[in-house]
């Protein structure tokens, strides 16, 4: 049964695509919350309070006061957290329809398995990488452009990735809209550029992804330090 909130969500948060994922699912949902920004360049993921509620050192993260059983519960991974909001409140994840609900969590798996590691390391050796390597920036160029027309062909005769608006086209806007930065000629792909173009008009949407882009004062092709913070770590 959806439930409502009085409490607002901790929301811990950095404005990237994986970040903007929560930011706009829980705009769209209209629930209070409070957002906690964790600066990844200057290495505030790392820190042991964050390291309880996210022990792969990575954001987003939340911490709802309200949990299932009246206690407050911590919730790490996006998916895992759209999952969650998504049972609690019964909006943009139908919970008396399985059929949908399966078509909805294929392309969430979708995105979290291939849009987003793909499009991160094809992001990496284009702009971050100390030197240029041909073969990875021509393989997960290659791999982004597939992805592209896979996404494309799925849009030719729907709005949304699974019909209705879902958390599904949520996790994937903040990726897709990127195309530039992947030389991808957006031309080709005219169904994603339609479906571009209506996310970025919802409200919510816009207003998820400009959250906090203030605070990004550096520019992490040119900033050595954020780039050791965030490109060098091992085990600890």
């Amino acid at each position: 049964m959806a439930q409502t909130q009085t409490k607002p969500i901790e929301l811990y948060y950095w404005p990237t695509p994986n970040g903007w994922k929560i930011t706009i699912h829980l705009e769209e949902l209209g629930v209070p919350y409070e957002i906690k920004y964790v600066n990844i360049g200057k290495g505030e993921q790392f820190t042991p309070e964050f390291l309880a509620i996210s022990p792969n050192n990575r954001m987003p993260a939340i911490i709802d006061p309200e949990g299932p059983d009246g206690k407050p519960i911590s919730v790490f991974e996006s998916a895992a957290i759209m999952l969650y909001l998504g049972r609690k409140f019964g909006r943009f994840y139908p919970l008396d329809d399985e059929r949908k609900r399966v078509e909805i969590e294929e392309w969430l798996m979708w995105q979290i398995a291939n849009v987003g590691p793909v499009f991160g390391h094809d992001n990496h050796f284009r702009h971050y990488a100390p030197e240029k390597v041909p073969y990875a920036i021509t393989r997960f160029g290659n791999e982004s452009h597939r992805l592209y027309g896979v996404l494309d062909k799925r849009l030719a005769d729907r709005e949304f990735v699974a019909g209705d608006y879902s958390i599904a086209d949520m996790a994937l806007i903040g990726w897709v809209k990127g195309y530039e930065r992947r030389e991808i000629d957006i031309a080709e792909f005219p169904n994603v550029k339609r479906w571009i173009d209506a996310m970025l008009a919802r409200p919510a949407v816009a207003k998820g992804i400009a959250l906090g882009e203030e605070k990004r004062t550096s520019n992490l092709a040119t900033d050595k330090e954020a780039q050791k913070v965030l490109f060098g770590q091992r085990a600890r």
